[in-house]
C-alpha cells in the first residue's frame, strides 16, 4: 500500500480530492474508484506497484497518431476506475476491486527497466483510468524521464486541477476520451459530468501533446448537431491541429441491446469535423482504410500510411511534410 497524495482529514472521515467526485470516506471504507481506502484515518492506494495488465503496444493503439509513430510503448494498468461507463470495453478490470485479481509487484524502477529492455520509447498508463493509480503513475513517470523515456496516458480526463497540474511536467502526451458533448449523457451513462473533462482538456493542451477520442454509440451520442458543437469547441479551445479519433461502439457490459456503430455514421462524423475546420480526423474500430492515414493539411499528400496500428510509410522529416515542407503538428522524435 502507498499513502495517497490528495486527501483532507477530519475527525470522523477523510475526503479524497484527487478527482471531482471528492469522495467522503469513513474508516475502513473505499472511495468510488474502489482502490483508495481509509485505514486508521489515512488514505491509501491499494494498487501502487500492482498492475494487472502489462503489455508492449504500438503507440498507435492508444491511439496516438502524431506521437513517435511506429514506436513501441510499455503499457500498464491496474484495477479500478472513477467512472461507471455502461459501455466500458474493459469493465472486467475497470470495475473490479484489488481482491478480485491476483497480482505480482512491479515497482516503478522495474517498469522503467523493462521498457528499456524491450526497446520501448515510452511508457503508457492505460487500460483502466490512470487517475486512480496516480501515485504509481507519477513515481514511474519521474523515473522514466531520467532515462529519456516519454510518458503517455490514456484518460477520461475526470481529475481535479491541482493533481493534474502536478502530473503534467512529467507527461509528454495524452489521449483523452471525450465521451460525448452532452452533460446528460455523462451523468446517465458514465456517472460523471462533462465540465471537469473539458477543463482538463484545456489544461493538458497547454502543457503536453494531446489527441481526443470520441466513441460514437448509436442513439446515445451520435446526434450530428452535438458532434458539430464538440468539433467547434475543440477548434476554439485547443486548436484545429489536435487529432480527433471517432471510434465504433460494439455491444458490451450494460449496453448489449444497442447495435454496433455503422461505418457510415463514423464517416459522417468525420465529414462534420472536417467542415468545422479540424485538420486531422481519424476513424477507428473498423476497417477504415485511408481514414487511418495522415495527410498534409497544405499539399494534401499522404505523409503517414497506417493499417491495424502499424505504420507502413512515414514521410515526415524533422516534423515537416517531406513533399512541401509544411510543419505537421505532433511530437515526431
Amino acid at each position: 500500500m502507498k499513502e495517497a497524495m490528495y486527501y483532507k482529514k477530519s475527525k470522523s472521515h477523510l475526503q479524497c480530492v484527487l478527482c471531482p467526485k471528492n469522495c467522503v470516506i469513513k474508516e475502513n471504507q473505499f472511495g468510488f474508484c474502489g482502490v483508495r481506502k481509509n485505514i486508521k484515518n489515512k488514505l491509501y492506494s491499494l494498487v501502487y506497484s500492482k498492475p494487472i495488465s502489462v503489455a508492449i503496444d504500438p503507440i498507435e493503439k492508444k491511439p496516438l497518431y502524431h506521437f513517435l509513430p511506429g514506436t513501441k510503448s510499455f503499457s500498464i494498468g491496474t484495477v479500478g476506475c472513477n467512472l461507471r461507463c455502461k459501455h466500458c470495453q474493459n469493465w472486467q478490470t475497470s470495475q473490479a476491486k484489488p481482491r478480485h485479481y491476483p497480482t505480482s509487484t512491479l515497482e516503478p524502477e522495474d517498469i522503467v527497466k523493462e521498457a528499456i529492455k524491450n526497446d520501448c520509447k515510452s511508457i503508457s498508463y492505460t487500460y483502466n483510468e490512470p487517475t486512480i493509480f496516480y501515485e504509481f503513475m507519477l513515481d514511474t513517470a519521474k523515473l522514466a524521464k531520467k532515462d529519456n523515456l516519454k510518458n503517455t496516458m490514456v484518460t477520461n480526463g475526470f481529475i481535479n486541477k491541482e493533481p493534474l497540474k502536478k502530473l503534467l511536467p512529467h507527461m509528454d502526451a495524452a489521449n483523452i476520451d471525450l465521451k460525448a458533448f452532452d452533460d446528460q449523457f455523462y451523468r446517465e451513462i458514465t456517472s460523471a459530468w462533462l465540465e471537469p473533462v473539458l477543463e482538463s482538456i484545456k489544461i493538458m493542451s497547454k502543457k503536453i501533446w494531446i489527441e481526443i477520442t470520441n466513441l460514437i454509440i448509436p442513439t446515445l451520442n451520435d446526434d450530428p448537431k452535438k458532434i458539430k458543437e464538440m468539433c467547434k469547441w475543440i477548434r476554439n479551445n485547443v486548436g484545429a491541429d489536435v487529432p480527433l479519433h471517432f471510434t465504433a461502439f460494439y455491444p458490451t457490459y450494460k449496453l448489449t441491446d444497442i447495435p454496433p456503430t455503422q461505418s457510415e455514421t463514423l464517416f459522417k462524423a468525420r465529414d462534420v469535423a472536417l467542415k468545422e475546420g479540424l485538420n486531422h480526423i481519424y476513424v477507428g474500430n473498423i476497417m477504415s482504410g485511408e481514414a487511418n492515414n495522415t495527410y498534409c493539411k497544405k499539399c494534401k499528400k499522404l505523409i503517414i500510411e497506417r493499417s491495424h496500428f502499424w505504420v507502413h510509410k512515414n514521410n515526415i522529416e524533422n516534423g515537416k511534410c517531406a513533399f512541401c515542407g509544411e510543419k505537421i503538428a505532433g511530437i515526431w522524435q
